[in-house]
């Protein structure tokens, strides 16, 4: 990557600082440079405060970093969301109950004056893309916590964004469940070509699904170690894979020495 137009993200001497100058001040992140690719799946993990979110919600202009830039797509944060170039999805699935599935998954179309036959035929091409072509006409409660998910993904994706934010989008979920929806992201991400930004506090997740995994250190978050992946494609087995057991406790080592203070 020779220029900045080759990087989807660019964080160059990012701090945070949540305060208004006085002495209750926190710093939150210090010192951030990071470079993602396009159509990188790169993670973000560390210990609880660390910043990750806080991070993550800086590169999808969220937030204004105190000092530093953020570049995506070689424009500003703030002019790629205005762009469009971000899909988001978080924790809690934010699926608005009185709208039907494929009603949610318009919503943001529907807000960029979509005409109603192109929302309609995106909904459905959507929701094949998350497999749950049966529920469009369904509502947010019928679903599991699981089928709930794949449809706020199938909406962040709606209007074919560049780079996919997502912030613990599968801590809620039990295990099974879990690593279900951990390959559907992924092969999602392959059909796609989707850059993604990760957000875990799992060590198996983010050895599972990343090309990369940033360690960040506890407050002021700082990134200690860039722990690189290579598994081939990821299947069921690659959990039990002595390659995955292996990057997953580089991880878990890279974890515990910014616990530590190494």
């Amino acid at each position: 990557m020779n220029a900045t137009s080759d990087i989807a993200v660019v964080v160059d001497g990012v701090h945070k600082v949540f305060g208004g100058g006085g002495a209750d001040d926190v710093t939150a992140l210090a010192g951030i440079d990071l470079a993602v690719a396009p159509g990188e799946f790169v993670s973000l993990i560390g210990p609880s405060g660390c910043g990750k979110s806080t991070l993550l919600r800086l590169i999808g202009d969220l937030l204004e970093p105190t000092a530093g830039t953020v570049t995506v797509f070689a424009k500003p944060a703030h002019q790629a969301r205005l762009d469009q170039d971000y899909g988001m999805v978080f924790q809690h699935p934010g699926l608005f109950d009185w709208r039907s599935v494929a009603a949610n998954i318009e919503l943001p179309l529907e807000l960029h004056d979509w005409s109603k036959a192109d929302r309609s035929a995106r909904s459905a091409a959507m929701l094949e893309l998350v497999r749950l072509e049966e529920f469009g006409g369904h509502y947010p409660r019928q679903l599991s916590g699981g089928m709930q998910q794949r449809v706020s993904i199938a909406r962040a994706l709606s209007f074919e964004p560049r780079l996919l934010l997502m912030d613990e989008p599968f801590g809620a979920l039990d295990e099974m469940t879990r690593e279900h929806m951990q390959g559907e992201l992924l092969r999602i991400w392959r059909e796609t070509e989707t850059t993604v930004v990760f957000v875990t506090h799992s060590i198996p997740e983010a050895t599972f699904l990343s090309n990369r995994v940033v360690v960040l250190s506890p407050r002021p978050g700082r990134i200690s170690s860039v722990v690189e992946v290579d598994l081939g494609d990821r299947t069921d087995d690659t959990r039990e894979d002595p390659e995955f057991f292996r990057v997953a406790t580089e991880v878990r080592e890279a974890l515990r020495a910014v616990e530590a203070g190494e």
